[in-house]
């Protein structure tokens, strides 16, 4: 077999969907799956990041660096016909709000917004929600006339598929984490300083979902109970979010004695952010696999975290788990794992063990590996 395949990237604008392309091609072993050439379409502050290799073509249309609706109109228009002018074979899609009809084409599911009931009750019935139900009609239409789908938990299958309807050929293929995150549990972990304060870190842009105000509040009242305790998150916003984030900061933290917000930390630095830390804290109701917590798990740090979505498939009993709209719940995880260094030290070698699983090696050979049986079905 002398497959070559396309990648559609061109919609690839967040940094876990970033991490994944890079993970999967950096670990790609093309000869292994029979692939003579891999062409990939995106733009250029990406296709930088993406190591070159002899087998890798890549390709930054113009259009891709102005505006989405332009780059949306390329999409439909023109990236079916540059797949069929470099002789793909199929072509891989990281959208799954896709405009393209290439066939055969296997899609990527990375989106859960639209599909979590709870969640859009935080866009009201403005064009927020108009916008998330138009990405979720579009996407089960994706879904239902592509080839093959790839997902990234069997929560996501299970919660779109009841949207979308059965689709017949899937793949549940998890997101892998970078060995630069990976740290080596002892059996001697020296306990924390008393004299130093408890550092807590939270990973996520600002948004409806991610409920850093409810955290800040929850290590406020942790600290008026003595606990000396600081948060550190790293993520930016706008918008009613970052608002919301605010206020309380202003509140609770006036001073700027124990909360801090980083808008924007590098991934290669985050590995240090982490190993800086002492807990880390997921609050999150909406997520198809936060690569962050997988993170957090292979650096070897105690974990409390939301009960929704997939969180409980990836941390598994790795962790202590909150109502993310509690800050209650926030304060009684926070404060068991605060309070108890032997419990803290469990859930740490848990959920590095539960964490190793996670590699960009098992996940490009199973996505590579899923692409091709595609084709041969086709």
């Amino acid at each position: 077999m002398s497959l070559i395949i396309g990648i559609d990237a061109s919609r690839n604008r967040s940094g876990g969907a970033q991490a994944h392309l890079i993970g999967i091609l950096s670990s790609l072993n093309p000869e292994k799956h029979g692939i003579i050439e891999v062409h990939i379409w995106s733009f250029s502050s990406l296709l930088n990041l993406i190591p070159d290799q002899s087998w890798l073509i890549k390709h930054n249309p113009p259009t891709l660096e102005q505006s989405l609706t332009k780059q949306l109109w390329w999409q439909a228009i023109h990236m079916e016909k540059e797949a069929k002018s470099t002789n793909c074979d199929i072509l891989f899609t990281t959208d799954a709000s896709t405009l393209c009809h290439f066939k055969p084409m296997v899609v990527l599911s990375q989106d859960m917004l639209s599909y979590e009931p709870g969640v859009m009750s935080h866009f009201g019935f403005g064009k927020a929600r108009l916008r998330l139900l138009a990405i979720l009609f579009l996407q089960n239409w994706v879904f239902r006339h592509s080839d093959g789908v790839i997902f990234l938990t069997n929560y996501a299958s299970e919660i779109i598929q009841n949207s979308s309807g059965p689709l017949t050929n899937v793949a549940i293929v998890p997101h892998g984490v970078g060995d630069d995150f990976r740290v080596t549990m002892h059996d001697d972990l020296s306990p924390p300083d008393d004299r130093k304060p408890i550092e807590c870190l939270y990973i996520s842009n600002t948004s409806m979902y991610k409920h850093q105000w409810n955290v800040v509040r929850a290590i406020a009242e942790l600290r008026q109970h003595g606990a000396p305790i600081k948060l550190t998150l790293i993520g930016g916003g706008t918008g009613k979010a970052q608002e919301l984030l605010q206020k309380e900061m202003e509140k609770s933290d006036p001073n700027h004695d124990f909360v801090r917000q980083l808008p924007f930390v590098p991934q290669h630095e985050l590995p240090m952010y982490l190993a800086e830390s002492d807990i880390f804290v997921f609050a999150s109701s909406c997520e198809n696999m936060p690569v962050t917590l997988v993170e957090a798990m292979v650096s070897g740090l105690p974990i409390a975290c939301s009960d929704r979505g997939p969180m409980p498939e990836i941390l598994k009993d790795g962790g202590l788990y909150f109502d993310p709209e509690n800050p209650e719940s926030i304060i009684s995880a926070v404060k068991k794992i605060h309070d108890n260094g032997k419990l803290a030290k469990d859930l740490a070698r848990k959920s590095h063990e539960y964490g190793n699983h996670y590699s960009w090696a098992r996940c490009s050979n199973e996505t590579f590996s899923f692409i091709v049986d595609t084709y041969t079905r086709n």
